[in-house]
């Protein structure tokens, strides 16, 4: 009955602190940082034939009028926004006024598996990550078979799959270190408890 309890408990702590850590919507749009794949329009006010919608390629970069190739993966829509209003004003425009948007996000999704409530996956949308607990979280919590103290995240880096076994159940103690991130892509697994 105790494992169950403090399942809960940590079920109800996870919710919470995924909601108290949701940014604006203003802020996450601008924020969010930019990906390859991710589908964008980018207008640019009272000149209606610069008005673009494109597909950051996998470099990191898009291809804009006048401009040629300018990479904005990795960096925020407001940063990606601010280099393209740079670059007209510098050569083409007086005081260009942008807007970038996003229509389509890339696959941001991090897999859940093992002994949780809803394994599957999910997507972090907006988010560039998402700490392991939280990652849990998003697939219900954990299960009452659950190790709490043996979960493994595989994250392919560079080509090669590297694998980290950490332990929950001290990170849910431990307030004095920064969390364990979990990035789109990665999968977490979480073990069985054996009696």
């Amino acid at each position: 009955m105790k494992p169950l309890i403090f399942s809960l408990f940590a079920v109800i702590l996870l919710a919470h602190d995924l909601a108290a850590q949701a940014p604006a919507p203003s802020d996450t749009s601008q924020n969010y940082r930019l990906a390859p794949n991710d589908l964008i329009y980018i207008k640019v006010f009272q000149e209606d034939d610069l008005n673009s919608t494109l597909r950051i390629a996998e470099d990191g970069t898009v291809i804009f009028p006048l401009i040629g190739g300018v990479r904005i993966g990795g960096i925020t829509v407001q940063a990606a926004t601010k280099n393209i209003r740079d670059l007209l004003d510098a050569r083409f425009l007086v005081n260009p006024q942008i807007t970038l948007t996003v229509l389509g996000y890339a696959n941001r999704n991090v897999t859940v598996l093992g002994q949780v409530q809803k394994p599957g996956s999910y997507s972090l949308r907006d988010q560039g990550s998402i700490d392991l607990l939280s990652a849990v979280g998003l697939a219900g919590g954990f299960s009452r078979l659950a190790n709490m103290s043996k979960i493994t995240v595989k994250r392919t880096v560079n080509g090669r799959e590297e694998v980290q076994v950490l332990d929950g159940k001290r990170m849910a103690g431990d307030t004095g270190t920064a969390p364990f991130l979990v990035v789109p892509g990665d999968t977490v697994t979480v073990a069985e408890r054996i009696f």
